[in-house]
């Protein structure tokens, strides 16, 4: 972030980040699914910490001046969240994002409807990123070319020759953060 900062390629910003609530393994706790694994963060992103940092920080606090974004289980929650609070978020991305869809869905039933009407989406979302590595066919590529197809401004990047790893997500933090912020 410095680094880009300092090139003048993006925006000043606090970033902040929280583990999801995701400090373990999926499927250790016994009973636990895939929809609630994790989702204890929801409520503890918009109603404590989002507050908190408003509070402590001198911070412009509005959606305009708010993004999300997350890695692997963390895209994945990104989605839920930013996507269900467009009150609450402009900008999103997800790097390697844990993103589920079935062939066949209806991408405008998702996410509440949240695709449902493109022109209105692309006037609250600035800025739509999702990225993954070459070799991790996670399916984002078809995600974004499936959104692209409904009317949805979204942007696909692939880290060339990594996986599931920390070079792809740095990578991609550098392709996502030079975006947001700027209009």
């Amino acid at each position: 972030m410095d680094n880009s900062i300092a090139a003048g390629k993006s925006v000043p910003m606090i970033v902040v980040m929280d583990y999801g609530n995701c400090g373990y393994g999926f499927g250790a706790k016994k009973g636990e699914t895939m929809q609630n694994f994790g989702a204890s963060f929801y409520p503890i992103l918009l109603n404590e910490i989002i507050p908190y940092i408003e509070k402590t920080f001198r911070v412009k606090a509005d959606r305009e001046n708010r993004a999300m974004a997350g890695l692997s289980w963390g895209g994945h929650q990104t989605f839920d969240v930013a996507l269900t609070n467009l009150d609450k978020f402009a900008w999103m991305g997800t790097f390697s994002g844990a993103i589920f869809n079935m062939p066949g869905t209806d991408f405008k039933t998702l996410y509440d409807g949240a695709f449902a009407d493109a022109d209105k989406f692309n006037k609250q979302v600035h800025y739509l990123f999702m990225g993954m590595g070459s070799e991790e066919n996670f399916g984002a590529n078809t995600f974004v070319k499936n959104l692209n197809d409904i009317g949805i401004n979204a942007t696909y990047y692939e880290s060339p020759g990594t996986a599931h790893e920390w070079l792809t997500w740095r990578r991609c933090l550098n392709e996502f953060i030079p975006h947001i912020f700027q209009k």
